[in-house]
């Protein structure tokens, strides 16, 4: 691909920001390509950890994005009926080349009726959650539909990235971004996955998200009934 290429990545409060700055970091070690980090307004978001993320640009100031991501984390919940929110990602759906998105994003995707009839994946906290939105559940590390392309949970921002590029360039180039960054994971343990995690580790960790999990379907249910209730 010989043209710039523009990609913007949603901000919002409580975003988990690995979900937002693996992608970043990848996306930003491609020469030529511009990268905005997208909120109503330039006021300092802050995320999910300790750090704060500097919005580049506002929902009213974007200009069309060839590539609009996700991101997702504990605030997803919220943006779920966020009209501002789901009406900016419908608008630059229109032109975007690629609709993207990491973990818990896809959900927001859904709720701007964005992924129907789409194979998605999102983390395996929230997979229930994307069929209600029409989309088709696939339970992997990055899913590519067409110009949909979905990541699992979080460190998936990173492999769905290296995807994206692929895709968009070739595959040279997203293993040169790979080497730069020496993305080459071997995790300590085995429990990075519902499949292979201990029962010991899984089930406290289970009820413990119990009412996360329980105010994310209240707010699935109200997004639903939007989408439901519109022509997106």
């Amino acid at each position: 691909m010989s043209t710039p290429l523009t990609i913007g990545l949603l901000v919002f409060p409580d975003v988990t920001q690995l979900d937002l700055t693996g992608p970043l970091q990848v996306f930003t070690s491609v020469p030529g390509v511009t990268v905005h980090l997208v909120w109503k307004d330039l006021e300092p978001v802050q995320s999910d950890a300790v750090m704060k993320i500097l919005p580049t640009t506002t929902f009213a100031e974007c200009p069309q994005l060839d590539v609009i991501c996700v991101p997702g984390g504990y605030g997803a919940d919220e943006m779920l009926n966020d009209v501002e929110v789901l009406d900016f990602l419908r608008a630059q759906a229109e032109g975007a080349r690629y609709i993207t998105s990491v973990c818990t994003g896809a959900l927001i995707l859904g709720a701007a009726g964005l992924l129907s009839g789409y194979r998605a994946t999102t983390h395996w906290t929230a997979i229930d959650s994307l069929e209600p939105f029409g989309a088709i559940p696939v339970k992997t590390r990055v899913c590519v539909d067409r110009n949909r392309v979905t990541g699992g949970g979080v460190t998936a921002g990173i492999d769905f990235a290296l995807t994206l590029v692929a895709e968009i360039f070739d595959r040279p180039t997203a293993e040169a971004v790979q080497l730069r960054l020496e993305y080459n994971p071997a995790p300590p343990f085995t429990s990075g996955s519902p499949d292979t995690a201990p029962k010991e580790v899984l089930e406290p960790y289970l009820e413990r998200i119990a009412p996360m999990r329980a105010y994310r379907a209240g707010a699935v249910a109200r997004a639903v009934a939007n989408v439901n209730g519109t022509d997106n």
